[in-house]
């Protein structure tokens, strides 16, 4: 972990920055990374200012008990879909009253993918002041590939969805 958190201080670091700046909280919501998105965001001095909680959801359960998942949708869609990720970013916002929330869903591997849901397939969503961004990725290698495409990917959504809200209000 520590060498993952190393290779990506520059967008942890600015992400930070970017929360400094708007006096916001961020908080996550994370079944796939398993935390990692938290880790990576505390790792960063004067993460204490901008860093409120972290939920890791990795039962279904969990992401309807904790952050209000529709069982709907969880039993239509599945818990690896764009609707989950978007449930599960709005309810970290709810839960925590951060003004920043980011999820990840999605299958690590090396197992557990089918057809429709292969190995790599992750969704992660972002939420900014209640406008909710969710993105389909497909990563590859081994289960900690994946994870760590997941993490790197997650933070640089955040920051892009942050200074889009930030052009908006401009």
């Amino acid at each position: 972990m520590d060498k993952y958190i190393t290779e990506n201080d520059a967008a942890e670091e600015r992400l930070v920055e970017l929360l400094q700046e708007h006096g916001w909280r961020v908080s996550t919501a994370e079944s796939c990374t398993g935390g990692a998105v938290a880790a990576a965001v505390v790792n960063v001095a004067g993460a204490s200012d901008v860093f409120e909680e972290g939920f890791v959801t990795y039962s279904n359960t969990a992401k309807r008990k904790y952050l209000g998942v529709k069982g709907i949708t969880l039993r239509t869609l599945g818990a690896v879909s764009r609707e989950t990720a978007a449930q599960m970013c709005r309810g970290c916002c709810r839960m925590s009253g951060a003004q920043v929330g980011i999820a990840t869903t999605g299958i690590a591997g090396p197992g557990g993918g089918t057809a429709e849901k292969p190995v790599g397939l992750v969704y992660i969503g972002c939420c900014v002041e209640g406008k909710v961004t969710v993105k389909k990725c497909r990563f590859g290698g081994s289960r900690g590939e994946v994870r760590r495409q997941t993490v790197e990917t997650a933070l640089c959504l955040a920051i892009r969805c942050i200074e889009a809200f930030r052009q908006r209000k401009a």
